[in-house]
């Protein structure tokens, strides 16, 4: 059996709410990257952490438990933790898919903050274009290019879930944690 798995794809691919699920299916830990690349702000989001200090306070939450799930992408950044890993877990949505799930999400954040006229109106669009550059690559950070040479150079036990149901995936990771290396 598996204890230190890492979840990870594009926004709104479905990492956090698999690495939940799973969680709290097996009793592990769960520890989401965006709280530890943003400062907790009032506008949440706004304020990225200096990288050092990320990696310093995720490695002491995670190497304080046993057994966790990770979600979230750590592009660019986490490498140091790569050793830490058992299990990677890369999530695939279509595009439409993800771009329809985070709209939802950040309406159900901002309310109608988000539409014309809004205080996070210009904040979601730009959003949304950067996630919508995923696949392509062409923007800069997260892509599925740079995820694919990242899972190509991991020595660890990978697997990939491609446009699986939630109750799907969490199966899937369920199975894999099961079954081991």
């Amino acid at each position: 059996m598996l204890h230190r798995i890492h979840i990870f794809g594009a926004s709104g691919s479905g990492t956090t709410s698999i690495a939940k699920a799973v969680s709290e299916a097996l009793g592990y830990a769960h520890f989401d990257s965006d709280n530890y690349f943003w400062y907790p702000t009032e506008v949440p989001f706004t304020e990225a952490r200096p990288v050092e200090e990320r990696l310093q306070l995720m490695h002491r939450d995670i190497t304080m438990q046993g057994k966790w799930l990770l979600s979230g992408s750590l592009d660019g950044w986490g490498d140091p933790l790569i050793p830490l890993f058992e299990l990677v877990v890369f999530v695939y949505v279509p595009q439409e898919i993800r771009i329809e799930r985070l709209i939802k999400r950040e309406h159900e954040r901002y309310g109608s903050e988000v539409f014309p006229g809004g205080n996070r109106y210009e904040a979601t669009n730009v959003f949304i274009e950067w996630a919508k550059g995923y696949d392509s690559g062409l923007l800069t950070g997260r892509s599925l290019p740079r995820h694919e040479m990242w899972i190509a150079e991991l020595d660890c036990k990978v697997i990939s879930i491609v446009n699986h149901t939630l109750e799907e995936s969490i199966n899937t990771v369920i199975a894999a944690i099961y079954e081991g290396c």
